[in-house]
């Protein structure tokens, strides 16, 4: 049986024999806190006491030589055993050449050192511990064999040139460390390295020979903080001359490069301890002017402080200037159609009053050219455009220039898609300033043939109309009304010029014209104005023959009660015979009153009917007319009947009505309502029917 369970991938065991049998868990019977409680301060505490001390060899003490030679040998073996295994490994040589050096064989220490760099001579860390004990056991000439082996080798590796000098500078030997700078120059190392050599010369008061370095490093290192060094080290030494011609040959060379803006900082900062603010000034300016604005702002800043210093309130706002201008510079830099940048930039340069300055900010600003055709992004830049003409104008007093800025504006204006009716009237108006009349003719002329507008028509018209060209003027109407033929204003305008003119008949004609046209855009103003011109010519008939064609073609409340409110004033004061007596004329005017009065209420009771029969659904434009008849008859006192009126008004009656959306049902609301008296009668006349029918069911029920 216990074979058959058996499993060779078990080493034939049984699987009951291969379980990890695992200690039966202790039940916690007592779950309280103990009454001692320890920490885990103390848990590691215990931890630590209760570790076993570590085994460390015992120390062997060496008594004899021949001990002593045993044990090198074997450190030796065990050594060059270990460099057998790691060639490449630098710390096992160094540790062996340390231990070698420990026991003063310093020949064989040597071996090791000299052993090691065969292997890897590029690795400066050998090189200097190679060289740090042979100085430390004063074997001076080795060392200088190792430094000088190692500098030529490895000249790139500044600390080898460091320690080299350093030791030679040490030892006292000036001329020895002044002629390895020599090498190390050679080699052209970084600014440390040139710095370095100027010190020690510094160190030894070799002025000159400092200078000559430095006219050296600058050479090699043509870099602003080179010739920024140069010259305050001229400046420590109190030649102030020298350092001016240092900074003075740094601009030359240094004056675009990136790091410029640094140099002419420096330049004036020494100017201005020279006791100098004029120099410095100028040296500012003269940054200002050359670095570009992207570059200059601690350039700005420093100059604002400087004229706050030094400047008087002229030069302050100046400077202030140029901050406010690096400013609006770097705005337009970062987007170029923000035109409300331009303008804060150019009202900046009219009101420090430089005309180049101003015109070269106006020549870039309108170079920035709105990207697409459309009339909304081009209405804030022409604009621009506005303001530099009227600024050559008025300010430069420049007339050519004025004239060349509104044609190139002119040229630019894409007019098949859109104009600007501005530029034309500015235009025009500038010419007619310079008396040239002709011109501005021209360009009216242009505007009306490539972008006909309203206001242009208007400004044309008006301007022929102060020099009394008549003729003009009507061809400008006609022209104005063919390209416009809906525009109401124009043919009432055209026929307002006929009327001052005493040409009656041309005006009426033009409003005929006019209310003929099939499509008007405020055809009640215009028949308002024909109204009034024939009432203002007495033709009170040819008034009512066009107050009847008014309402063929519209029955407006408005247009009723000024029908009636004219037959209420229409009186023929020429038919008033002057010889008549006084009682009679006074006869007479009342009888035309009375007249007036009943064509006025025959027009009401046409208007009532029309709105009874034909618009029954208009109440309140009703009541509206009921109301304006009955002040019209209190108006005309003791000829009045306001009775007339009276018995015709309706009732007011407040209703609600169902509010429906398009959800359905909201609520309700209350409205007026309005029950005329024919209405009420026919609403006693159908409950008298219904009383009748039931009436006469109720007897037939009974029989």
């Amino acid at each position: 049986m216990a074979a058959k369970d058996s499993d060779p991938s078990l080493g034939f065991l049984t699987k009951k024999e291969t379980e990890v049998k695992l200690p039966r868990p202790t039940r916690v019977k007592n779950k309280t806190p103990a009454p001692i409680q320890i920490t885990a301060e103390q848990i590691l505490r215990e931890a630590r006491e209760r570790q076993e001390a570590e085994i460390r060899p015992p120390k062997q003490k060496i008594t004899d030589s021949t001990e002593l030679a045993d044990y090198r040998l074997r450190k030796r073996k065990e050594f060059e055993d270990l460099i057998r295994r790691v060639r490449w490994n630098v710390s096992v040589w160094i540790k062996y050449a340390q231990w070698e050096e420990s026991q003063k064989d310093f020949n064989r220490a040597r071996s090791v050192w000299e052993r090691a760099l065969e292997v890897d001579y590029r690795n400066h860390t050998l090189w200097l511990k190679y060289a740090e004990v042979e100085m430390k056991n004063k074997f001076i000439n080795h060392a200088r064999n190792v430094w000088d082996r190692a500098v030529t080798l490895l000249p790139r590796v500044d600390q080898l040139w460091y320690k080299y000098i350093h030791m030679e500078e040490m030892l006292g030997n000036v001329a020895g460390a002044r002629q390895i700078f020599e090498r190390w120059m050679t080699w052209m190392p970084d600014q440390q390295g040139w710095n370095s050599y100027i010190k020690f010369e510094m160190r030894y008061n070799e002025l000159e020979r400092a200078r000559g370095i430095f006219e050296r490093f600058v050479q090699c290192h043509p870099k602003v903080g080179a010739w920024i060094r140069y010259a305050k080290f001229e400046m420590k030494n109190g030649e102030v001359a020298r350092a001016r011609n240092c900074y003075e040959r740094a601009i030359e060379k240094l004056a675009d490069d990136e790091e410029a803006e640094q140099l002419f900082v420096a330049f004036a900062e020494f100017e201005e301890r020279c006791k100098e603010p004029e120099r410095a000034r100028c040296i500012y300016k003269f940054a200002l002017d050359h670095i570009p604005k992207g570059r200059a702002e601690d350039l700005y800043r420093k100059y604002v402080a400087f004229e706050k210093q030094y400047g008087d309130k002229e030069g302050i706002e100046d400077a202030i200037v140029g901050k406010r201008r690096f400013q609006y510079e770097e705005e337009v830099r970062k987007n170029p159609l923000n035109y409300d940048s331009w303008f804060d930039y150019i009202r900046l340069e009219e009101n420090t009053g430089n005309k180049a300055r101003t015109r070269e900010v106006y020549e870039r600003a309108i170079a920035n050219v709105p990207p697409a055709e459309e009339k909304r992004y081009w209405q804030r830049y022409i604009y621009l455009w506005i303001n530099y003409a009227l600024y050559e104008e008025l300010e430069a007093e420049d007339i050519e220039r004025t004239r060349d800025v509104y044609r190139e504006c002119l040229k630019l204006i894409p007019h098949e898609k859109f104009s600007f009716a501005k530029i034309w009237l500015m235009a025009a108006q500038f010419e007619i300033r310079q008396l040239n009349l002709k011109g501005a003719r021209l360009i009216l002329g242009n505007a009306i043939g490539k972008a006909p507008k309203d206001k242009i028509f208007k400004k044309y018209i008006e301007i022929e109309l102060q020099l009394g060209n008549i003729d003009r003027c009507r061809k400008l109407y006609e022209k104005y009304l063919e390209w416009s033929p809906e525009n109401c204003y124009a043919w009432s305008k055209y026929a307002e010029l006929e009327k001052s003119l005493s040409e009656t008949e041309r005006a009426r004609a033009i409003f005929e014209l006019a209310i003929a046209q099939p499509a008007l855009d405020m055809p009640e103003l215009l028949w308002k104005a024909y109204i009034d011109f024939e009432i203002s010519e007495g033709e009170f008939e040819r008034t009512r023959e066009l107050y009847e064609r008014l309402l063929d073609r519209t029955k407006h409340l408005k247009v009723w009660i000024s029908y009636a409110k004219f037959e209420a004033s229409a009186m023929l004061e020429d038919e008033t015979d002057s010889n008549l007596p006084e009682d009679d004329v006074q006869e007479s005017l009342q009888e035309k009153k009375k007249q007036c009065i009943q064509h006025a209420r025959r027009v009401f009771e046409k208007a009532i009917n029309y709105f009874r029969t034909s618009a029954p659904e208009l109440k309140e434009e009703r009541t509206m007319l009921l109301e304006e008849w009955l002040n019209m008859e209190s108006s005309f006192g003791e000829l009045g009947d306001v009775s007339l009126v009276q018995s015709k008004l309706p009732k007011k009656l407040k209703k609600r009505r169902q509010i429906v959306t398009e959800d359905g049902l909201v609520g309700q609301e209350e409205y007026m309502d309005y029950m005329f008296p024919e209405e009420s009668q026919t609403t006693n006349l159908k409950i008298l029917q219904a009383a009748y029918r039931w009436k006469k069911q109720k007897t037939s029920d009974d029989e």
